[in-house]
């Protein structure tokens, strides 16, 4: 995760993104990025006028919540995730991980101020799963749910076409999201369009409602309802749901093109979405049940209800490419097992799959939409998780301005001051929903940040019972040629991290079998930060019969060490493979819970389990089972 010294995120984005013009990447961001916040106005101003908060649709309420939601967008989407927190980029990744990455390298290592941010990160990406859990649920239920005005004999029907929505939306992400993008971009596009249009024609019945462009009017709405109002927050935190995963899929497609879809596209279609439907509220106060849908002409209706699913999918989409993304920035950190990514362009690195996070992602989902049954039920349950990650997303931003910003830091830190204001408002008003729904995601960010900690403590805690044991290299070869064991034809591959540290399975190799083998590799996989690796094997004779050798891998390719080292030959290297002749040896750990040190019992068991099912290495690199020989060990922590 380390950032190279003096590139900047344009620069990243210019690099990494290939031959992709900037229109076609605006687009693509419009149909992946801004998903989940472009379909806010299905259930925002509807749930802010809901009888749980007891709120009466006159001239003054309706200003006021308008005029919060408007201010909500600029400053906590427009100014601090797409003009401030976007500058953070960790090698034109962003996303909460990538934010905590840079403030720890801010902070002296192993201290404990770096181990509180890194507490303080996971906690925030724990969060950010239980959002990309909730947001697919609600966004479609909502847009279902309007076939309830048009035909209301099919709400039966509502759970079920949006169980069917749902599973066909995470059996297509394997495509990817460039492909998806190309597709998503024009439907999103036509989305935002008819959102503009909707508005504009209900604004013209009302056009009294661009006054609470004012901010006055926010400040009157808290002086008539005092410290009641803070609690309408929770509401209005809905309007800017999705600025985290605007920030997470910022490697899907670069900054500068999300932030040219905001500016000139998004914010304007909202806002005048917005303001339309609090035109239609001022002029008929009785569509506040769903001010979204009775604002279309009846003609439009069945059309905009199969465009809002479109939308509601693509909404969708933001949060799971995020939640990729999150996932392979807390692998990359040592948060997570390992898993199987697949990488779907060609031209962008950023962009993936990774099928373990996408399945169990579906399987939460339809069970939240089982549960809860409707978008308003839901609505009490969104915005803990939304809110916890934002008041972070602050914290960590102040940190990284304060350490790695000199010139800018003098504006963005009094920024940061009143993003958290705003940030804790709005998690005080959504915290007050917490037994209405709002603990599903407070206790499935608990769950996924226990899981987090437990295999981040566990490896280390591994890793430090394993180094007990550990020789270096050039100690040993020399000590081990003195009395030198019977030599066997053939070649021995010692797959290691560590290049300076004998390979445990050599280490038990020889103290089981007593045997050395007529050559004997030590290789490191490395995987490169561009499509192909031009420059497959470097190999070191480091003793003789004994050789260290890296093989590289571009990040588009499957990685495959067997068919790489049979290739050996043709790079004029100093040894050649021949598969039949070779012989894999590679370490297995088998997790013994101790009761005295480490973690508590109960986390050792779960790192166990968890260590027993993660993908092993051999697998990942394609070693051929009948030539593979694990040498396990059982390490107690």
């Amino acid at each position: 995760m380390a950032r190279r010294s003096g590139k900047s995120a344009t620069e990243h984005h210019r690099d990494g993104h290939g031959q992709i013009g900037l229109f076609g990447l605006t687009v693509g961001a419009i149909g992946v990025v801004f998903g989940d916040i472009g379909t806010s106005p299905l259930y925002t101003l509807k749930e802010a006028f809901s009888p749980h908060y007891g709120l009466i649709p006159n001239h003054d309420t309706v200003l006021g919540i308008l005029s919060l939601v408007f201010w909500a967008l600029m400053i906590v989407i427009t100014v601090k995730y797409v003009t401030v927190i976007m500058r953070a980029d960790n090698e034109g990744e962003g996303g909460i991980m990538a934010l905590m990455a840079l403030a720890q390298r801010t902070l002296p290592k192993n201290s404990r101020s770096g181990y509180l941010v890194g507490i303080f990160g996971i906690f925030g990406a724990s969060l950010f799963f239980g959002d990309g859990v909730i947001t697919p649920a609600i966004s479609v239920l909502a847009a279902v749910e309007g076939l309830e005005v048009t035909a209301p004999e099919l709400h039966d029907w509502i759970v079920p076409i949006a169980l069917v929505i749902l599973v066909s939306l995470f059996a297509t992400q394997r495509y990817g999201t460039a492909k998806m993008g190309r597709v998503f971009g024009p439907v999103t596009a036509v989305w935002f369009i008819s959102l503009a249009a909707l508005g504009i024609l209900n604004i013209t019945h009302n056009p009294e409602v661009l006054l609470a462009l004012n901010p006055w009017w926010a400040l009157q709405f808290f002086m008539d309802y005092g410290w009641h109002a803070i609690f309408i927050l929770g509401a209005v935190v809905l309007a800017v749901t999705g600025g985290e995963a605007i920030y997470a899929d910022m490697g899907h497609f670069g900054a500068k093109p999300i932030r040219y879809g905001w500016y000139f596209f998004v914010l304007p279609s909202l806002m005048l979405n917005y303001l339309g439907q609090g035109a239609l509220v001022l002029e008929d106060p009785t569509a506040v049940r769903n001010p979204f849908y009775i604002g279309v002409p009846e003609w439009a209706r069945y059309p905009m209800i199969a465009l809002a699913t479109a939308a509601t999918v693509i909404a969708s989409q933001a949060v799971i490419t995020g939640a990729f993304s999150v996932a392979r920035q807390a692998m990359q950190l040592g948060y997570i097992p390992r898993m199987q990514i697949k990488h779907t362009s060609k031209e962008t690195i950023g962009q993936i799959y990774i099928p373990a996070i996408n399945w169990t992602l579906m399987v939460a989902v339809i069970a939240l939409v089982l549960a809860f049954q409707s978008s308003t039920r839901l609505a009490t349950a969104y915005g803990v998780s939304v809110s916890g990650t934002m008041l972070i997303d602050t914290v960590l931003l102040a940190l990284v301005a304060q350490a790695r910003w000199p010139k800018a830091r003098v504006w963005v830190l009094p920024l940061c001051v009143v993003f958290l204001i705003i940030d804790a408002a709005f998690l005080i008003a959504n915290g007050v929903k917490f037994f209405d729904g709002a603990w599903f995601p407070v206790l499935l960010g608990i769950v996924v940040f226990t899981m987090l900690r437990t295999w981040r403590r566990g490896r280390q805690l591994l890793h430090e019972e394993v180094q007990k044991e550990g020789i270096q290299l050039d100690a040993f070869l020399p000590a081990l040629m003195l009395a030198p064991p019977v030599r066997v034809p053939g070649t021995a591959v010692f797959m290691t991290t560590d290049q300076g540290v004998a390979p445990h399975a050599m280490l038990h190799n020889l103290k089981h079998n007593k045997v050395l083998h007529e050559r004997n590799v030590f290789l490191t996989v490395h995987t490169l930060s561009v499509p192909y690796a031009h420059k497959r094997l470097k190999i070191d004779e480091i003793s003789e019969g004994f050789y260290r050798v890296i093989v590289r891998f571009g990040f588009m390719e499957t990685p495959d060490v067997p068919l790489a080292l049979m290739r050996s030959g043709d790079e004029d290297c100093s040894i050649c493979f021949d598969p039949m002749d070779t012989t894999y040896f590679a370490s297995r750990e088998t997790i013994v819970a101790g009761g005295q040190r480490g973690m508590p019992q109960w986390r050792d068991r779960l790192f166990a389990v968890m260590h027993r099912n993660a993908a092993p290495a051999t697998g990942f690199f394609r070693i051929p089972g009948n030539r593979l020989v694990e040498l396990g060990t059982q390490v107690e922590i």
